[in-house]
């Protein structure tokens, strides 16, 4: 059996663990696709601006 300090510590390590599992999968969800997207749009919005530049 588990006693109060070994407990706690058991507690307090899963809750990391599993923090960290759950930011993990939200930065590779979220966060690191709409960056990707982001700089795609950034670069093809420069593309675009600098071809209408040229065309004048």
């Amino acid at each position: 059996m588990l006693d109060f300090s070994q407990f706690s510590g058991l507690v307090l390590f899963m809750f990391i663990f599993t923090a960290g599992f759950w930011l993990l999968i939200f930065l590779l969800t979220f966060v690191v696709p709409y960056w990707i997207g982001g700089t795609i749009w950034e670069k093809w919005k420069l593309k675009q601006d600098a071809k209408k530049i040229t065309e004048k």
